[in-house]
């Protein structure tokens, strides 16, 4: 394992630049360049066409939607939109690339210029300005069979899956970001958080991190106190999560100041986040742009977005998600802990979606962070990908609320939904989970509940009203569960007189 420097000696002899790269794939129903269809997965290349394989004499086609996402994420970004920009061959071989080239923007990106607002933990705002957006496409995917790290080194063997090639991509990179001393990997996390939920709130991705829909590619450097030229950089390459944005970046200054510190110096290199030790480790020498040898695509035409056009997008656009955050904390009277605990529970919209269809946000926001939250972690599945709607929970709520439901039946009747016997009324249907509201028939089971328990049944006439509890339990058991508990307790003080 690398040598490194304690952090806090780090910043007293360093200062850190950063500059991030992310990758957004777009949720396009096809590639960026042909008809295969844009989808996660699948059997290994049955999403593939000669186009994307790069047969010879296969022309390329531009996704018009891809264009038009782009555009929505630059304007969002505030950034320019290019009135000409056009595509550019970068070469370079890798098995995974089937034209040995990638298909990109080289120095004329359809946004550029931008800006992005990001909040840190304690309020505090750290402007990241945005050098450019540019689009292009995937590249495939490599497995390495064999040896101990799923890498090239060691492997028996390589299979390639070429699903992904041709996949739209944007590509967001950073200008240099300065000045955020000790807070740099804090800066870099929630930099990435931000972006994270503004392409999601345009609904442009997915952004599945753990899914390779959004990556980021973090640079670092150090400058001696006192310095004014940039140190050499390396790139950690597809880190895939917050947490590991965050500890890649903290783990690359400390590792950059004890090669400073002992006289060594930087390789300007690709690296790899090891997520088990929370190390870096040395990828390929890091190539220039002289190096991909970009030359315009012959094959496609420019785009000229119409400053029409861009407005129109640029009045589509939602609200931020930050903006959008506090109206919702407003509008429903949530703490700050409650907002954030919705947000960490990437349950905010689906509380929103239950409201919007009838709920009180309380009743919304309590099954979506607990129960099915739970339900969530026990299948091993994202909040948003249970087999349940908003607009289905909301009926559950109504249920309980109106009495038809208790909250017991409720859970039951979700999980008839989630195990996909139906909506909720069917569910209380067919497993006759309707509370027993019959006055007649609970009186009955409380007689035979007292008659059974004469010495409680005695407690209760002589006043000992907490004494009803074991009764009202006795009921709950005879109906399933099924008895309104507070109706009950009603009635047996009734009958106790």
């Amino acid at each position: 394992m690398a040598e490194v420097m304690d952090y806090d000696e780090v910043l007293e002899r360093f200062d850190p630049v950063l500059g991030l790269e992310v990758h957004v794939e777009l949720n396009t129903n096809t590639k960026m360049f042909c008809g295969c269809a844009n989808v996660f997965g699948g059997e290994p290349n049955t999403h593939v066409c000669p186009v994307c394989l790069g047969m010879p004499g296969a022309l390329p086609a531009v996704n018009g939607k891809a264009v038009e996402s782009a555009m929505r994420i630059g304007l969002a970004l505030n950034c320019e939109i290019a009135e000409w920009c056009r595509f550019a061959r970068k070469n370079y071989f890798y098995p995974d690339m089937p034209k040995n080239f990638q298909t990109s923007q080289y120095d004329e990106p359809i946004a550029f210029n931008g800006y992005l607002d990001v909040e840190l933990d304690d309020g505090s705002t750290y402007r990241v300005d945005i050098e450019r957006a540019h689009m292009e496409e995937d590249t495939g995917k490599s497995l390495h069979v064999g040896g101990a790290t799923g890498r090239i080194h060691g492997a028996d063997y390589s299979l390639l899956d070429y699903n992904r090639a041709g996949v739209p991509l944007i590509e967001i990179v950073t200008k240099p970001l300065v000045g955020t001393g000790a807070r740099a990997p804090e800066v870099a996390r929630a930099y990435v958080a931000a972006l994270r939920d503004l392409l999601r709130g345009l609904d442009v991705s997915d952004v599945r991190m753990d899914q390779g829909s959004l990556r980021c590619d973090a640079n670092v450097s150090l400058m001696p106190k006192g310095a004014t030229e940039f140190g050499t950089r390396t790139e950690t390459k597809n880190v895939n999560s917050l947490r590991s944005v965050e500890r890649a970046v903290r783990y690359e200054m400390t590792r950059h100041a004890a090669v400073l510190a002992s006289g060594g110096t930087i390789r300007q290199e690709t690296r790899h986040f090891d997520e088990s030790t929370a190390t870096t480790r040395a990828g390929r020498a890091k190539e220039t742009a002289e190096d991909y040898r970009y030359f315009p695509e012959p094959d496609l035409v420019p785009i000229a977005p119409s400053r029409e056009w861009v407005e129109e997008l640029r009045a589509s656009l939602p609200e931020p998600p930050w903006v959008r955050r506090k109206h919702l904390q407003e509008d429903w009277g949530l703490t700050d802990l409650e907002l954030r605990d919705l947000v960490n529970a990437d349950a905010l919209e689906l509380v929103a979606a239950t409201v919007d269809a009838g709920a009180k946000p309380d009743d919304a926001r309590s099954w979506w962070v607990s129960y099915l939250s739970q339900q969530a972690k026990t299948l091993n599945q994202e909040l948003a990908e249970l087999p349940i709607t908003p607009a289905q929970v909301a009926r559950v709520a109504a249920l309980v609320a109106d009495g038809s439901l208790t909250n017991k039946l409720a859970r039951a009747v979700v999980d008839g939904v989630l195990a996909g016997e139906g909506e909720p009324d069917e569910v209380v249907e067919k497993r006759g989970l309707k509370v027993v509201s019959d006055d007649s028939a609970l009186t009955a089971a409380i007689d035979e509940a007292l008659a059974a328990q004469p010495d409680v049944a005695e407690k209760i006439r002589s006043g000992k009203v907490a004494a009803a509890g074991a009764i009202v339990g006795a009921v709950m058991k005879a109906t399933k569960g099924q008895a309104d508990a507070k109706r009950v307790r009603e009635l047996i003080i009734e009958r106790c007189g």
